[in-house]
Order: C-alpha cells, then structure tokens, then sequence
C-alpha cells in the first residue's frame, strides 16, 4: 500500500505542535549545576595511592596522551636477615586532554582501581597546552568521583568481599584462640602455684599435730618401762595366783585318775 501523500509532513507538524505546547525549561546555569548520570565521562581522576607505576594504562591508551615517569627505591628488608626489596615511585602522571577521547580503556584495564571517571567538566582552557593536567590536578578530581552504585540485593558477593571477610573472621578465630590458650596456662599456673604452696604448708601442719599429740599423752621413765610392763595389772592374776583360766594348786587337774 503505497503512503498517503502528505503523512510525513503532517507527522512532522505534529511534533512540532507537541513541543509548542510544552513549558520551556532552562538550565540556569553556571548558576545552577545540572543534573548530570552518575556514569558521566567528564574527567579523569588519580588515586595516586593506588597506583604502582604498572605502565598499562599507558600502553593500552589509544591516543597515547598519558605520560608517566618513575624510579626505583630500595626498601630495607623487614625482619633481621631478611632481603632488600625495589619498589617503583610515582615522580609524574599526566594526561593530555586535548588529545584525550574519553574512552576509559585505561581506567578498564588499570588492575588496582587508580583511575575512575569524574562527572567534572569545568576544565576548559584558553590555551591548549594547558589541558595537559598533572597528577596534583587528577588527585583534586579524584575527591569528586561519585560513590558507587548500590549492589542489587540478589547479586552474589563480590569475591574480594568474601576473601576478606573469610581473612578476617579467621584472624578473629585464631585471636581468640590465642585468648583462650592464655587464660587456661595462667589458670594451670595459678593451680601449680596453689598445690606448691599446700605442699609446703602440709609438712609443718602435720609435725605441729604430732607434736600436740605427744604433749598430751602421759611420759614414762626409760628404766621403769620393763618393770611396769611386767608388774600385773589390777585385774590381772600374779605368778602364784589363781586365775580364771589357771587352776588352783591344791585341786588336781582333771584327768584320767579323775575321770575312773
């Protein structure tokens, strides 16, 4: 079916008219700032903490209009007879905006989170070699990045999340472990120290006992300990007395004369 003559036209009028009738809004700006995405790619910011001089973002920049310099330092080794470690130092970062294309590659491909977009556009320059900012400039920028986004509530966690949290807790556990192991040597030494000192006491406590003991029995010559063993009792017979058991001299002893 060929088109109505005229449709094109009339739909272009109408949109027209839609937009006739709508309220002018104006941005009042630089009085007002505008709303601007939070993706928005205005500036590049450095964490310049972050950075280890790695040289990827310069290698992967398109456009090669990042500048890097650094040197070597050599840090002393950490424990005795440990050895010494070289580390790079940051001495400039820079980026040439005016040769810029803003295509993030280097904040993709930067693995320690040194570079993030800035949604700040206010660096327009009258001169252009003035838009090749250094790194004091970048770490200013740095301060206006946006916070990130909110995970969504059923998204899995980050790994980097959950190593540190399992890091954490297992430090927490051998923490507390070390507590523990601690509180029970010093109350095994708090009972050593108790039984020691029982031990030291028991002796003394003892000998004291027997000694009251022999104070309150009654003491006997050395001389006269055979005699009074062998002196009889007052309810014991003498040699010569009759006893329960032993017979009078004079009554003969039953036997077989007795006995016929």
């Amino acid at each position: 079916m060929s088109p109505v003559p005229g449709s094109g036209l009339a739909k272009g009028l109408a949109v027209t008219l839609r937009t006739m009738t709508r309220k002018t809004v104006t941005e009042q700006y630089p009085d007002t700032q505008p709303d601007l995405p939070p993706r928005t790619r205005g500036v590049i910011g450095l964490f310049e903490e972050n950075c280890t001089v790695c040289m990827l973002c310069a290698r992967e920049c398109p456009d090669w209009c990042i500048y890097i310099d650094s040197h070597k330092e050599t840090v002393p080794a950490a424990t005795p007879g440990g050895r010494e470690r070289s580390r790079n130092v940051l001495d400039r970062f820079a980026i040439d905006f005016s040769l810029c294309m803003y295509c993030g590659i280097c904040i993709e491909v930067c693995p320690f989170d040194a570079l993030f977009w800035s949604p700040e556009f206010e660096y327009s320059e009258t001169d252009i070699r003035d838009l090749t900012h250094e790194r004091d400039k970048l770490r200013e920028w740095m301060w206006t990045v946006p916070a990130p986004p909110a995970l969504d509530p059923g998204a899995e966690e980050p790994k980097e999340l959950a190593a540190a949290r399992k890091t954490a807790d297992k430090l927490a556990a051998q923490q507390e472990a070390a507590q523990q192991e601690a509180a029970q040597q010093e109350a095994a030494q708090q009972e050593a120290a108790q039984q020691g000192a029982a031990e030291a006491t028991g002796p003394t406590e003892a000998h004291a006992d027997e000694q009251a003991r022999a104070a309150e029995q009654p003491t006997r010559p050395m001389g006269d300990s055979k005699q009074q063993t062998d002196q009889p009792g007052p309810d014991q017979p003498g040699p010569g007395q009759p006893g329960p058991d032993r017979p009078e001299p004079d009554q003969p002893r039953p036997g077989r004369e007795g006995r016929e």
